[in-house]
């Protein structure tokens, strides 16, 4: 019984949600009672899906196969823990667990509702109602991962992707998705903002930090994804261009140049609209990003086989959602228009140059994404295929120039900075950076220019931050948060810029054949096959290859990768053997056998990669700073106060 109250469960939430949302939009705003009603829907929401996600846990671990999803995602020879991360290995587990998520960060934003204006707040839970009732609705009617074999259960169940079988499996799809939900909270204080026609500097320091906290999250998915594909997929590298990796691709950059938008609006009252406008999006490009995974229309290692009707009802929902808010947009932005002056040595015009760069940075991928599907389905031809050349030659110059702006920011004043004072300070960094650029030019290759060029403008990146970092020291500045997080998440986009940068030009690869006793060189390394012995795991059978690697300094160490065969499907599984360093991964996957004691080898050597990794988490360790700055504490208590105090009235009613 207890998997038919679970379905109980869904139904109860969209119910909530559904009275949370005609409420909130109807009658809440004009009446204390309905609001408190609304507040109570959002709390219930939450706690009939975590139950409904505790019930499904439970029929994983309990082995229940009278569940369809259960039963064709686990068997009993799977471990405990990956039972666990099963109930979200699969479409509809998943996205129960996007609906749980999304209920949370109401939640929050209900347990933070006394730092903003009653009626603004109602308007922002009644929009994250609305959309949760899509959710959820999809997940009753299409997704149900509750749905019974009955009346003869099969005995056992086939199995989880072997893929899946791993610990990102269960780190990476929870922290992503509360990144990609969490991106309707400032989309539903755009939509409030513009409901309530008030969007103003004080809408901007209440959406901010929900915007920068989901973007820190969907930074360490991103991160935790690439790192789990890097060790995984065995193809040796860290971003590939997958269709389905540019689907939390584009959410990020759209919200990236929110949270720099956000700031220019708090901090001058400019950028309102824009600011809006990529509330908006950041959003709409989570769900297109849902789309694209589970409509079926792409083929990837990461997407979810789903039939077509699934995809039909999320592309209807993310119309609805776009078009209607969009159109919102459009009727209201009028209002949000402001004359707010600043020169072209500002920290306006450079947050401005480097939104726009984001902005055409997400068109590049949208475009080489999304086209060979529009191809396809206009000439009824074969799918074309854009791979990483078109990326990489329009997206390395937009980050240089990102790179750029970010160097000189700490330097800039708000409105108008003096040009003399600017350009003495940029100098200070030009030491080091022309130090850096001539050691890369010396231990690099001469057709290294563009790695040269970014090893340049991320140290100049790194030089700026720290220097206005000692120079506040020195002269015992304040250095809020807000201050310490943004410079720690720059000097992290720059050590990412470096891993980048070096892996991807320096690093070496072969695949060839090898025999167990020999030895082969790569870039000063020595890699001897030492042996090759079987292994048994608790759902598997395979073997093992024990590689000894010595390096250029003499030092030995061994690599181990695996080939495995998974005993419930048969399915074949390569588990990469990598030596991590910081400053190089040697990695070595084993390939098939060749005959004798012959196997197929693939070795790389991965020059930098982890920085690649380290500086994306530093990124988000910025971000997460920032959003706890004591500053937004006290700031939306005042902020609410003004909006909230009556205004005062002479005697001829005259407002003063």
């Amino acid at each position: 019984m207890t998997i038919e109250f679970a379905q109980l469960c869904l139904f109860m939430a969209a119910a909530l949600a559904l009275g949370a949302a005609l409420l909130g939009f109807i009658i809440a705003p004009r009446n204390p009672l309905a609001q408190k009603s609304v507040v109570s829907m959002v709390v219930g929401q939450f706690v009939f899906l975590l139950a409904a996600f505790l019930i499904l846990i439970h029929a994983f671990v309990v082995n229940d196969f009278s569940v369809q999803y259960v039963a064709a995602h686990s068997n009993t020879l799977l471990p405990w823990y990956y039972r666990v991360s099963a109930t979200w290995g699969g479409h509809e587990g998943s996205f129960l667990l996007w609906s749980l998520i999304m209920s949370t960060w109401m939640l929050a934003v209900v347990v933070r509702r006394a730092n903003y204006p009653q009626i603004l707040i109602i308007r922002v839970l009644a929009v994250l109602s609305a959309i949760n009732l899509g959710f959820v609705c999809f997940l009753a009617f299409t997704s149900n991962p509750f749905t019974r074999l009955l009346p003869l259960p099969p005995l056992e169940g086939n199995d989880l992707n072997p893929l899946l079988q791993d610990f990102g499996l269960i780190i990476h799809p929870p922290l992503l998705y509360v990144g990609y939900v969490g991106l309707a909270v400032p989309f539903a204080f755009a939509v409030a903002g513009l409901l309530e026609n008030k969007v103003d500097s004080a809408w901007a320091r209440w959406a901010r930090p929900w915007a920068t906290m989901a973007w820190a999250f969907l930074t360490v998915g991103i991160t935790l994804g690439s790192w789990w594909a890097y060790y995984e997929l065995g193809w040796g590298g860290w971003w590939f261009w997958d269709p389905v990796e540019n689907a939390s691709f584009m959410p990020w950059l759209a919200a990236t140049a929110l949270i720099h938008s956000l700031a220019v609006s708090e901090k001058r009252g400019a950028f309102r609209a824009w600011s809006i406008l990529l509330s908006l999006s950041a959003f709409s490009f989570s769900l297109l990003g849902g789309f694209i995974v589970r409509s079926g229309i792409l083929t990837s290692v990461h997407a979810f086989a789903v039939d077509p009707e699934r995809g039909l009802y999320i592309l209807i929902f993310l119309g609805l959602v776009i078009g209607g808010s969009l159109t919102l947009f459009a009727v209201r932005a009028g209002a949000t228009n402001t004359e707010i002056g600043f020169a072209a040595l500002s920290r306006e015009f450079f947050m401005l140059l480097n939104n726009a760069v984001f902005v055409l940075a997400l068109t590049v991928v949208l475009w080489g994404t999304l086209s060979p599907i529009v191809y396809e389905v206009l000439t009824g031809g074969k799918m074309i295929s854009i791979g990483p050349p078109f990326f990489n030659k329009f997206f390395v110059p937009l980050m240089l120039l990102v790179a750029v702006a970010l160097s000189v920011v700490p330097f800039l004043n708000w409105k108008k900075t003096d040009r003399a004072v600017l350009l003495k300070k940029v100098g200070i960094g030009l030491l080091p950076v022309t130090f850096v650029g001539g050691v890369a030019w010396f231990l690099l290759d001469s057709k290294s220019m563009t790695v040269v060029a970014a090893l340049m403008v991320a140290s100049w990146v790194v030089v700026s931050h720290g220097a206005e970092v000692i120079r506040r020291i020195r002269q015992g500045a304040s250095m809020p948060l807000a201050f310490v997080g943004m410079s720690v998440a720059h000097i992290g986009f720059a050590v990412s810029m470096i891993g980048v940068a070096v892996t991807t030009s320096q690093s070496i690869e072969k695949d060839l054949r090898l025999n167990t006793g020999e030895s082969v060189d790569i870039a000063g390394y020595t890699v001897k096959f030492e042996k090759l012995y079987p292994i048994k795991g608790p759902n598997y059978r395979g073997q093992r290859g024990e590689f000894s690697v010595t390096s250029p300094d003499g030092d030995t160490f061994l690599v181990a990768p695996e080939k495995r065969v998974y005993i419930a499907g048969g399915s074949p599984m390569t588990e990469a053997g990598i030596h991590a360093g910081l400053l190089v991964d040697m990695y070595i996957a084993l390939g098939e056998p060749l005959g004798g004691h012959a196997w197929g080898v693939r070795l790389h050597r991965k020059p930098f990669v982890r920085w690649v990794w380290i500086g994306a988490l530093l990124m988000a360790l910025g971000g997460g700073l920032s959003v706890f700055d004591s500053r937004y504490g006290k700031l939306h208590r005042r902020s609410r106060a003004r909006s909230e105090q009556p205004k005062l009235t002479d005697q001829q009613g005259v407002t003063q």
